[in-house]
């Protein structure tokens, strides 16, 4: 019956193999990061009209201490700062 159950909803396998509607861990805030993570802010990026995409800027352990306290506006300073930047893409998961 499995299979045939697949064939007429296509949607359940893909649900099944992926889990993309779990978010773990669970409970967690995602658009409040700082609670999950060291020096690290949530932003979003508008990538087309009516697409937003959204994002965390973690600044590295180096820079930890000068980061604490700090609001939005130097966050996005220090990612215009000349200091390489790393995009880490963590699949399909559905959550940051």
């Amino acid at each position: 019956s499995v299979p045939f159950l697949v064939r007429l909803f296509p949607s359940v396998l893909t649900k099944f193999v992926y889990l993309n509607f779990l978010a773990f861990p669970f409970f967690a805030d995602f658009r409040r990061p700082e609670l999950l993570v060291n020096n690290t802010i949530s932003l979003y990026l508008t990538t087309e009209p009516g697409v937003t995409v959204g994002i965390w800027h973690t600044v590295p352990g180096s820079r930890g201490a000068e980061a604490q306290g700090k609001d939005q506006r130097w966050y996005e300073e220090a990612l215009a700062d000349g200091h390489p930047v790393i995009i880490y893409l963590h699949g399909n998961g559905g959550t940051r």
